[in-house]
């Protein structure tokens, strides 16, 4: 995967600013964003999929232009084509786990009915060892199953890259290291490109093929395994 971001956003909140300076280049299949809370961590990986436009700057995925400030392109999140796992998962709780697979598989807003059915859908199920629970919904699931729907729902379009806010800082310890291994299994599997954003030195242990360092809004250090 090349990602080449270089990004400026000023962030107010009330009398608080926050400044935005983001800049790297990769060309690895695994890249972790690693820093404390408020780094901005999350800010720079809402640009690259397109839920914040920077005040300026430019971003690239896999040779395509997503944004650029100074000729006026910004892509629509929905053209980009990534899967973007938001730390709590977004799960549609009025969805059971096929329909909630099967939404991101359709074009536009209407939900797809409970029995929805598919090749696509059936992989995913099968895939992620959800079938017996495929009639559930959100709030009847372990916190292992919500995430294992969310990554199916994310991955069934086939999107070019998979970006991961934080995914397993809601999981109980024992959890985490069982989805944190079933993720390195998957990923290897689908060889998907990835980009996670983590304070947790365990995801940059098993994912960090390319490490980025944030303080303060800023890359201040990396490390390619």
């Amino acid at each position: 995967m090349q990602i080449s971001l270089d990004i400026s956003k000023t962030l107010r909140s009330g009398e608080r600013e926050f400044q935005l300076e983001a800049r790297f280049v990769s060309q690895g299949q695994r890249v972790v964003v690693y820093g404390p809370s408020g780094a901005g961590k999350s800010q720079m990986m809402k640009a690259l999929a397109g839920l914040m436009t920077p005040d300026r700057g430019r971003i690239e995925l896999a040779g395509r232009c997503l944004y650029d400030g100074v000729a006026g392109i910004d892509v629509p999140a929905r053209e980009r084509n990534v899967a973007y796992l938001f730390q709590d998962y977004a799960l549609f709780p009025h969805l059971n786990v096929r329909q909630n697979i099967g939404f991101g598989l359709q074009r536009g807003w209407r939900n797809p009915r409970a029995g929805v059915d598919g090749e696509a859908i059936r992989y995913w199920l099968q895939a992620f060892e959800l079938e017996h629970v495929a009639h559930q919904f959100p709030h009847q699931l372990s916190g292992g199953q919500r995430q294992r729907v969310a990554l199916a729902r994310a991955l069934a379009p086939q999107p070019s890259a998979l970006l991961l806010d934080e995914p397993f800082a809601a999981l109980d310890p024992g959890l985490r290291a069982r989805m944190r291994a079933e993720l390195d299994t998957l990923q290897r599997r689908l060889a998907i490109p990835m980009l996670i954003i983590t304070h947790d030195p365990e995801d940059v242990r098993v994912f960090g093929e390319h490490v980025l360092r944030m303080e303060q809004g800023r890359i201040v250090e990396e490390t390619q395994a």
